[in-house]
């Protein structure tokens, strides 16, 4: 999933929580912690962590210091020449 197509999924979601605010104000529903500014805050915020957390991910795994197995892979690696 390339990063153009996250922050489609993210911008449809924001879409979505805008769809159910102005239902609920259809029905004469008031919320007070639910409204636009809020659910902008709530996609920012999300358009800001998930990056993040792609990248927390991208360097958990290309690092040979965690776990056993991958201290073992990065030896092998090293003794084929191939790192």
């Amino acid at each position: 999933m390339t990063m153009e197509k996250l922050t489609q999924y993210i911008a449809l979601f924001g879409g979505l929580l805008s769809a159910v605010l102005l239902f609920l104000q259809t029905l004469g529903i008031r919320v007070t912690w639910f409204t636009n500014e809020t659910i902008d805050a709530f996609v920012n915020s999300l358009l800001a962590a998930v990056p993040f957390l792609l990248v927390v991910y991208g360097i958990y795994k290309n690092t040979y210091l965690l776990t056993k197995k991958a201290s073992e892979q990065e030896k092998t690696l090293k003794s084929e020449g191939l790192k």
